[in-house]
């Protein structure tokens, strides 16, 4: 690896230390030491002697590093709500928007019907969606809703089956995410609790649902979460 990256076209970043993890087997590790680089006589980077390096200390090298590694220069256009090192979370406002159903209690069908607000986050552990009960932009403290769809599992979790997705998570790749979702058929509820607080159940609401029942999104189906839009951000709903 080379001892100078260039990270803009204004600023470098030089090689000033080295972590060494030690440990009994491949991928578990015990102990470790820190160690500074001063360059030989040739400028090239040594590893000088290392001190032990306690917990407190590694977790800080590590939060350093994550905060610098953030993507710097993106747009953030209104929707986006969070973006962390591991995790991209977005907001899409109530509209009308086309679904695709594929099972054998409702065939295969589609129509355009109205969606409540949502949040979306894209993560390393999976993808997930919720719904909100209000129009407007959530704020950290608004409830979030069980996600009135098939294919999702609890925590909001969306089983993502063969939908095509991206590879990343940046606000780059947010069009793509919600591609994957919405382009895809819902095929089955999940097991898990319940999605919709509907009188006959989550079919029954489809078939309503494309039969054109309802003009706006009927709000009162929605199920709470007894979570908020902090809980997700703080990865307090990671199962």
């Amino acid at each position: 690896m080379a001892d100078i990256l260039t990270a803009s076209r204004s600023h470098e970043v030089a090689l000033q230390g080295a972590i060494l993890l030690y440990g009994t087997r491949p991928g578990q590790f015990s102990y470790a030491t820190a160690h500074r680089i001063d360059p030989d006589t040739a400028g090239r980077p040594v590893i000088g002697a290392g001190v032990p390096l306690n917990r407190m200390a590694l977790i800080h090298a590590v939060r350093e590093v994550a905060h610098h590694a953030l993507p710097k220069g993106e747009f953030l256009t209104p929707n986006v709500l969070s973006i962390s090192p591991s995790a991209v979370t977005w907001w899409c406002p109530p509209a009308m928007r086309r679904v695709f159903i594929s099972c054998k209690e409702l065939g295969k069908r589609s129509a355009v019907v109205p969606h409540p607000g949502l949040v979306f986050q894209a993560s390393q552990s999976g993808f997930a969606v919720f719904a909100l009960q209000g129009d407007e932009r959530p704020v950290p403290g608004s409830a979030l809703f069980e996600p009135p769809y098939f294919n999702t599992w609890d925590h909001g979790k969306i089983c993502i089956g063969s939908a095509h997705v991206p590879k990343q998570i940046d606000v780059a790749s947010i069009d793509g995410w919600e591609a994957g979702f919405f382009n895809s058929a819902f095929t089955h509820p999940n097991h898990g609790g319940k999605r919709v607080a509907y009188e006959h159940g989550a079919f029954a609401f489809w078939k309503d649902m494309l039969d054109g029942r309802f003009t706006d999104y009927p709000k009162d189906v929605l199920v709470p979460m007894q979570s908020t839009l902090a809980d997700l951000i703080a990865g307090k709903l990671e199962k």
